[in-house]
């Protein structure tokens, strides 16, 4: 998995690609450890995310319960193999989706 950060006046935006599965998701954490701190607003962009794992569904939620604290988040790009994790495990109704 490959992590492309964007700081733009407090909107963070971590595009994403390959897999966030429980090999990568550290790397994932590692950043939103950093970037949270400073985060008015966070965007996940998924468009070229192939896979996630539940490691990845933890990592989202931790960070969506930080952001309802502070500001929003969003996850935008999102194909159909992952929509349909996010119906299944009901991400949907936690997550704001575009």
């Amino acid at each position: 998995m490959t992590i492309k950060q964007t700081n733009e006046n407090g909107k963070i935006t971590l595009a994403l690609s390959g897999r966030l599965d429980t090999v990568t998701a550290p790397e994932l954490e590692a950043v939103l450890d950093k970037v949270l701190k400073s985060a008015e607003e966070l965007c996940f962009d998924f468009t070229d995310l192939e896979y996630i794992s539940s490691a990845g569904l933890r990592i989202l939620l931790k960070a969506q319960k930080t952001m309802n604290t502070k500001g929003k988040m969003k996850v935008t790009g999102v194909n159909e193999t992952i929509m349909e994790v996010f119906d299944i495990t009901g991400f949907v109704d936690i997550l704001t989706i575009e």
